[in-house]
């Protein structure tokens, strides 16, 4: 097992799936594939991880279930995506449960777990109409106050396990008055209602995810208690809105388990495809857009990882927090997914030619991540929202509070720490101004300097290290500064450019993450992590987004990333800064697998 033990359930639950390269593995590329060819929901396979008991990992202990922390929770949904992104997300619509375990009574958490621990126990969040979309408060679905409860009204729409699902999470209005508290958040349980008092939309043809329940759900003076109210009345915005930090930062696992495979399955091709009497992966261009890629995914895992354990530590700050990953991430593997298919040629298109046909499902279903509690406008409007108070408030707090800004940063990053229990009610609508991630960005500047010294640490790789960290100090600079004279107004009608700085802030975040998790964790994630060659490679690739390369230090020679991309997969490692065992014995497609020391020395 992992040196780490938050990676012990994923790498436990990758053991027993097996190989999805092997026909008779659960949840193999040909069973997946040939499911989303009927459209057929994935029931069989759902079943197999309720009778795992990975539910009980979507309850926190102290309401009787396993989980621990958001870190070990990412990893185990990697494991499902890398497989099967329907399959994942359609069981991954238990983590809604967490509306309850932040904003529910101790009796609705007691029933809520132990719906969730049966063979079954399937929710659903319903909160878009088909004429409102992400216009939460234009809501027409009605929850009219009567004795005992509520009378619903209205539909639905879309909805991910509308159908086949036991628990949903309604937002309805209860204020005709209007505003940001009109609205009310309800536990309504199938089981419990008059089935004449709710009907079924019919299922929605998707490009992607084809066999998932995506329905929607009808309401005609349907009756529910009380009970089934989460929070106060007129609240239910602000759980919704809440709820969203938490799964818009987690919906980066599925993108990262999709871009696994992707760059595997393209690697796999590469080594095994010989042209102009060499393979794929001897050519320089091939290779770079391979390495690339690989560079890619560990950005995303820092950001994500770092996100993971930030929701531990500094909750509040998560309206910033998970903005950011939700964008960045996600957008970012949508494009290294949409890059590598170049290597795969016409294959890429083609619904079985290679490894089942497995990439061009990877790239239809991983397209509707970004979409997911909130597309990337919704994200960027709601990060754009905070900018000038963030920038004024890394002004006067600069240089103050330093010991307990570090304190936080290293409990963030620190992977052999333990983080604290998560208190969803410390979350908040804004952060206040408070980001540390960027925040602390001269600190990590004095931490670079204090390594200059340390003789296993090749001087060339610290100086550019420095060097992109002056630059990305610079870079938010002229972020704070163009946001200080910037035009700002409150609402949705906001200017194209301030979504351009929003995205700028999103790589700058992005970029510290990836800097705190290499000052952090040098001494115990291996010898390539340590060595640094990889960190000055995604530090530049970040710049480019600010600067054009002629102005940035030229490339540093990759081979060493390259012969890591290549030693995870030969080893059958996960593609990640923390990369733990996957189930092993090689992928059979269309072509044998016979990477080779030659191969590894290419």
């Amino acid at each position: 097992m992992h040196s780490l033990k938050q990676y012990w359930v994923a790498e436990a639950l990758e053991r027993d799936l097996g190989d999805p390269g092997n026909p008779d593995s659960v949840m193999s590329f040909q069973q997946v594939v040939e499911l989303d060819e009927r459209e057929e929901f994935p029931e069989a396979l759902l079943n197999w991880l309720y009778n795992w008991k990975l539910n009980h990992y979507y309850i926190p202990t102290e309401c009787g279930g396993e989980f621990t922390s958001f870190e070990e929770f990412v990893a185990f949904v990697r494991v499902m995506s890398r497989r099967d992104l329907t399959t994942a997300i359609s069981f991954t619509t238990l983590f809604w449960s967490y509306l309850v375990w932040m904003a529910g009574t101790e009796e609705q958490k007691q029933r809520l777990a132990s719906f969730i621990k049966d063979h079954n126990g399937a929710m659903c969040l319903a909160y878009s109409e088909r004429a409102h979309g992400s216009d939460l408060v234009g809501s027409d679905v009605r929850a009219t106050k009567v004795p005992g409860g509520y009378l619903l009204n209205g539909e639905k729409w879309p909805i991910n396990r509308a159908t086949i699902s036991g628990v949903s999470f309604v937002l309805a209005k209860t204020d005709e008055s209007g505003g940001a508290r009109s609205l009310s958040l309800f536990m309504v349980e199938k089981s419990q209602l008059d089935p004449n008092s709710y009907y079924n939309l019919p299922k929605i043809l998707t490009h992607g995810i084809r066999g998932s329940d995506m329905s929607g759900i009808g309401f005609k003076d349907c009756f529910i208690p009380d009970s089934s109210r989460i929070g106060a009345e007129g609240a239910g915005l602000e759980w919704a809105l809440k709820g969203f930090q938490v799964t818009r930062a987690l919906c980066a696992a599925f993108s990262q388990g999709a871009a696994d495979t992707a760059l595997r399955t393209t690697l796999n091709f590469a080594l095994n495809r010989q042209l102009y009497g060499k393979t794929v992966f001897d050519m320089p261009q091939p290779r770079r857009t391979l390495v690339d890629a690989f560079l890619d995914i560990l950005i995303c895992d820092c950001a994500t990882i770092g996100a993971a354990r930030g929701f531990h530590v500094v909750p509040e700050q998560f309206s910033v927090w998970s903005a950011v990953v939700k964008y960045f991430v996600t957008t970012q593997l949508e494009s290294i997914v949409a890059d590598i298919s170049v290597v795969l040629g016409a294959r890429y298109y083609m619904r079985d030619a290679h490894d089942w046909g497995i990439f061009q499902k990877v790239v239809r279903d991983n397209a509707i991540i970004s979409v997911f509690d909130g597309s990337t406008v919704v994200n960027l409007h709601a990060l754009l929202l905070q900018l000038r108070q963030l920038a004024k408030q890394r002004s006067r707090q600069r240089g103050k509070n330093s010991e307990a800004l570090q304190s936080r940063l290293a409990a963030c990053f620190s992977l052999e720490q333990s983080v604290p229990t998560f208190d969803g009610r410390r979350l908040e609508l804004f952060s206040r101004g408070a980001d540390d991630v960027l925040q602390g960005l001269e600190l990590a500047l004095a931490q670079l300097q204090a390594l200059e010294e340390e003789a296993d640490l090749e001087p060339a790789v610290l100086e550019q290290i420095v060097g992109f960290t002056y630059l990305l100090l610079e870079e938010l600079n002229a972020l704070d500064h163009s946001l200080e004279h910037s035009t700002f107004e409150f609402g949705h009608d906001q200017s194209p450019e301030l979504f351009d700085l929003a995205k700028q802030y999103c790589t700058l975040h992005a970029a510290a993450s990836c800097l705190y998790m290499w000052l952090h964790n040098r001494s115990h994630l291996g010898a390539f992590f340590a060595q640094g060659e990889w960190l000055v490679l995604c530090l530049r690739r970040l710049a480019l987004k600010f600067r054009p390369a002629h102005s940035l230090a030229s490339r540093i020679n990759d081979e060493a990333i390259a012969q890591e991309l290549l030693r995870l997969y030969q080893e059958d490692k996960l593609f990640s800064i923390v990369p733990f065992q996957l189930a092993t014995s090689k992928i059979q497609g269309d072509q044998t697998n016979a990477t080779s020391e030659l191969q590894l020395q290419a």
